[in-house]
């Protein structure tokens, strides 16, 4: 059996959002991929027979990582989801040391796997599967598996395996009282899919019956983060660093105070865990979140030393590229980051590396470059959707600037009436009402953007525009000005494009409010 990941053969159509041209593409209009996703890494050595035992001394450690709440990671926006141990089944025979027993060990740690261990474990499970296809737990391990390396590798395909697998997994599991496992890697599938409703009610489900398995916070929070629910999320990482202390529990602590507008909190428990951080996965991770933290503050020079940091530390951290790319081109070094964006989207072709390399080359009157990455986006959100993944934020995002802002009022709105009530589609949403002509209506969602997630210069510049639109200039200068503070370049196109609103405002009208 081949142990490598594959992505399945698949005869749909490519639909684009866009030409070429950059006109939007009819209906009927279809393509193939302007881009390949990347091929995985070369296979790894055999890690031996799935079903040799290591030593005694040996078997007992590998045996408490898988059966100690984890077997198989799931690394979604930093936090880990693991595929947690089902009461009353009994674990497989597990290989010699080497990347497997690596890969269960950091996951019983709750740390993110390196690429090359994470693919050696779906090659032991897919062999030990095809001899044993009635292991439930090694169904559910497989199936967390692939999500992974369909994140890690930005191909939707392996989500569809990652649900065969997972379902296949509580089919052969013990019935009402097991599952647990598949229902954790079920709430990680449907996050990675943005379908957090369905994320919710599998986690939410194993959460009833098991409130104790530390497991499942990590998909719980990122489902009621997608739904805006920061009540419940904050709730569930309280829950998550009561059962599981250390790095995972400091990363979600971060990036809850960084929702909430608590920069020096997000600040001071990012570097806690990136000091106590040992493997190199984990320690890339958490310099990446660093630099993330400094390019929210409008520190690019930091940025850049925090997400080169991380590539040293694992160079196959691309999201790290990416986001150095971003801070490059706010310090005006665009060549290094049109490089950045290229090896970034090269390893890991994520839509929303697309649309800011298209944006760069925009801002640099690059405009034929510029086309043909809005016309690779729209190729690679086609093609995800027909794979079941529903970016409708992205989409909108991308239609309301450089496409059709009706369409993307559609698009949100219908992601609105889903529940997805997040700050980002708040603010999306708003924005693409103003693009569309509806300032009135399109206030509401900008001001509650703001309101929930403080200190975000895009979501300020959003409001000032509108504010400014609707005659209310005063109001309008300080959001500009908010935006313009926070971040003075947080944005190739709409940093230079809010300088010029506040400058057109500096004498409003004498009755301006």
């Amino acid at each position: 059996m081949d142990v490598t990941p594959q992505p399945p053969q698949s005869s749909d159509p490519n639909r684009s959002l866009l030409d070429p041209s950059g006109s939007p593409a009819s209906p009927s209009a279809s393509s193939a991929p302007s881009a390949t996703p990347p091929a995985p890494p070369a296979p790894p050595p055999d890690p031996g027979p799935p079903a040799e035992l290591p030593p005694p001394s040996l078997r007992t450690t590998l045996r408490r990582a898988a059966l100690g709440a984890v077997a198989g990671a799931v690394l979604v926006t930093g936090a880990v989801v693991a595929v947690p141990d089902d009461e009353g089944t009994k674990a497989p025979p597990l290989p010699v040391p080497g990347s497997v027993s690596r890969a269960l060990a950091a996951t019983a740690a709750g740390s993110p796997v390196a690429l090359a261990d994470l693919k050696a474990l779906i090659g032991d499970r897919r062999r030990w599967v095809g001899a044993h296809p009635s292991d439930a737990r090694s169904w559910a391990v497989l199936g967390a598996a692939y999500v992974e390396w369909g994140l890690r590798s930005a191909d939707a395909a392996y989500y569809d395996r990652a649900e065969r697998a997972l379902k296949r997994s509580l089919d052969a599991g013990p019935g009402e009282d097991g599952g647990t496992a598949a229902r954790v890697g079920l709430a990680a599938l449907a996050n990675a899919r943005y379908d957090f409703g369905a994320a919710k009610k599998w986690g939410e489900a194993v959460r009833a019956r098991e409130p104790k398995q530390w497991a499942v916070y990590p998909a719980l929070i990122d489902a009621y983060r997608g739904l805006g629910d920061d009540r419940s999320a904050n709730r569930a990482v309280e829950s998550f660093t009561e059962l599981r202390s250390g790095v995972p529990a400091l990363v979600q602590r971060a990036r809850t105070y960084l929702d909430r507008g608590r920069r020096e909190d997000a600040l001071a428990s990012a570097q806690d865990a990136a000091d106590r951080a040992t493997a190199p996965a984990q320690k890339a991770e958490c310099l990446y979140l660093l630099g993330e933290l400094a390019r929210k503050r409008g520190e690019p020079e930091e940025a850049v030393a925090q997400y080169g940091a991380a590539l040293r530390t694992d160079r196959t951290h691309h999201p790290s590229l990416a986001g150095r790319a971003g801070a490059l081109a706010a310090l005006g070094r665009t060549d290094e980051a049109q490089r950045d964006y290229q090896a970034a989207l090269a390893g890991l072709p994520r839509p929303e590396y697309m649309l800011e390399l298209g944006e760069l080359y925009e801002s640099l009157g690059q405009h034929r470059d510029a086309r043909s990455q809005y016309a690779r986006l729209g190729e690679t959100l086609a093609r995800d959707a027909a794979r079941g993944v529903d970016d409708a934020l992205l989409r909108g995002r991308f239609e309301a600037d450089h496409g059709n802002p009706a369409e993307a009022v559609e698009v949100l709105e219908a992601e609105w009436a889903r529940s997805h009530r997040s700050a980002a589609v708040a603010d999306a949403l708003g924005w693409a009402l103003y693009r569309s002509g509806d300032p009135d209506a399109a206030l509401e969602y900008a001001a509650r953007a703001v309101g929930t997630n403080g200190q975000n210069a895009s979501y300020a510049y959003h409001l000032g525009m509108i504010q400014r639109e609707l005659g209310r200039y005063g109001t309008a200068r300080r959001s500009l000005e908010e935006a313009l503070r926070t971040d003075p370049r947080f944005s190739p196109l709409a940093a230079p494009a809010a300088r010029k609103a506040l400058d057109d405002l500096a004498a409003p009208p004498a009755d301006a409010g």
